[in-house]
């Protein structure tokens, strides 16, 4: 299928353990970018993107095999949900009552709910079809989660598409409804490193983060409830500083989470025009800008990663050997009334829109 040089095909990638057949969609344009999508969790594979000397590499973080998504929790190009990031204590009120869900992190001691639980989004075989638009090739993902998945009230039904433009972007939508109250808050968790996968850390890439202030966290990487200026802080991403100047500061907020792992409130700004965060690896003059329509992006800077993580090609991903920027609504925001809402009722659109612009310098 093909549509103004930007093309998507599908092809037999494996199967689940019950048989069903997991698919490989592959999105490409004439300016060399290339994706790589599976219906296992919405995981983008990979990302091919060139230099400033026209050479593609992929610049994202990821498995060979299915296997291996389906082994390991590192979140590798996956969408979380039913809810990104972390509640407190797996627990949360809605309407009067109370919900418990799966706990299945427990960081500085204290459990908490991550990333849509035991067996998340990112667990889930969606269905999937390759869909065209002018200037634009892609691949829709759907899938009903049932009343009462990992805890969460309500059944949910949740679109989400990657599109691949002439424009050197790739844009994720993100749509669901639901039959009953309940939260939602999806991201795409890729980890870039815009060297290459496989071409050590990201402590040299240049971040700017267009937010005036953060939301502090607890030893559990918990949200405190309140707000705080990045000004004169390791984290004051305003303009473009390099990711590994700070990254050791002796600070509570970095010792927390071994390195930077915390939601920046964007600021008001215009989300067709400024980017909300933009990534530079001055080795090889990539540039990624980063659109969206969310009131919050965490910054992860791959902390927990160690080199037991054995990904493409073979290759050990060390400690920061990819960073993530997660488009979203702030962690824990059901437990937190003054935090933009979460909740979802029948009758109202979730949606958002994530836009990753790729060029070099």
């Amino acid at each position: 299928m093909q549509r103004d040089q930007i093309s998507v095909s599908a092809a037999a990638w494996d199967q689940m353990r019950d048989g069903r057949p997991v698919r490989l969609y592959t999105l490409a344009n004439r300016a060399g970018l290339q994706v790589c999508a599976t219906d296992y969790g919405c995981t983008i594979v990979s990302l091919t993107a060139p230099d400033r000397d026209g050479q593609p590499t992929d610049v994202v973080l990821g498995y060979d095999r299915l296997a291996d998504y389906m082994a390991n929790s590192a979140y590798m190009g996956c969408v979380v949900g039913r809810y990104a990031n972390r509640i407190a204590a797996g627990r949360f009120t809605l309407d009067g009552r109370t919900y418990t869900l799966a706990t299945n992190s427990a960081s500085g001691g204290l459990p908490c709910h991550l990333h849509g639980g035991r067996v998340g989004f990112d667990k889930r075989l969606w269905e999937s079809e390759p869909v065209t638009e002018a200037g634009a090739a892609g691949v829709r993902f759907h899938r009903r989660s049932p009343d009462g998945e990992e805890g969460y009230p309500g059944n949910l039904d949740v679109t989400v598409e990657y599109w691949l433009t002439d424009r050197n972007e790739l844009r994720v939508e993100y749509d669901a409804t639901c039959d009953a109250p309940t939260v939602v808050n999806l991201t795409q968790h890729m980890y870039f490193n815009l060297g290459g996968h496989d071409r050590g850390t990201i402590l040299d890439h240049e971040l700017m983060i267009a937010a005036e202030r953060l939301t502090p966290v607890n030893a559990g990487l918990i949200p405190t409830g309140e707000y705080v200026p990045v000004a004169g802080t390791p984290f004051d991403f305003r303009t473009p500083t390099v990711v590994g100047l700070r990254i050791d500061a002796e600070h509570a907020q970095l010792q927390y989470g071994g390195g930077y792992d915390l939601n920046f409130v964007l600021d008001q700004r215009d989300i067709q025009r400024q980017p909300a965060a933009t990534l530079c690896d001055p080795t090889s003059g990539r540039r990624l800008e980063l659109f969206a329509t969310t009131p919050g992006l965490q910054f992860y800077s791959g902390n927990f990663l160690d080199s037991s993580h054995i990904g493409k090609g073979g290759h050990p991903y060390q400690r920061r050997a990819g960073l993530c920027l997660e488009t979203q609504h702030y962690p824990d925001s059901p437990n937190h009334a003054h935090f933009p809402s979460t909740v979802l009722r029948p009758g109202q659109q979730y949606r958002h829109t994530a836009v990753y612009r790729f060029s070099t310098r």
